[in-house]
């Protein structure tokens, strides 16, 4: 898949069927998180509505690549840290600067409210994947990466 010339990236305010492929993609591969989205955006619970919070999804050629977002962390007890959550890329999309994007963007949001951003990431890929972008390790019972904003 050619990503580079047709991308683009926008604010979502609805899970609506274009999801579905993306959830469906998630699931069968061992990751559940993309349905706690959806139930989650269904029941109210999480719509990344809250000050600072934002979820994006990139697009090529008008089809939903790539998800994820920003809360603030429900994990922390501090107001200025936020998580980046439900993050997924599409595997054909993959390596071709569409993580990069999403994430950029993440960041770039929340340095207007937030002085550090957290994460969980299970898998050796997705650990790379955020240290390359400058996320370290950390031995925290709630996150395995941050990012100091």
């Amino acid at each position: 898949m050619s990503v580079k010339s047709a991308l683009s990236l926008e604010r979502v305010t609805a899970i609506g069927p274009d999801f579905d492929p993306l959830i469906k993609a998630a699931t069968g591969g061992g990751h559940r998180f993309m349905e706690t989205l959806r139930r989650e955006w269904a029941d109210g619970s999480n719509r990344f509505d809250r000050d600072g919070e934002v979820y994006f999804a990139v697009r090529c050629d008008g089809r939903l690549i790539a998800t994820g977002g920003l809360n603030r962390d429900p994990y922390a007890l501090r107001t200025d840290i936020g998580r980046v959550r439900h993050v997924y890329v599409l595997e054909p999309a993959r390596r071709g600067g569409v993580g990069r994007l999403l994430i950029g963007a993440i960041i770039d949001h929340a340095r207007s409210g937030f002085s550090l951003l957290r994460l969980r990431t299970a898998t050796a890929q997705g650990a790379a994947f955020y240290e390359a972008l400058g996320f370290s390790r950390c031995d925290d019972e709630g996150a395995s990466h941050t990012l100091p904003l």
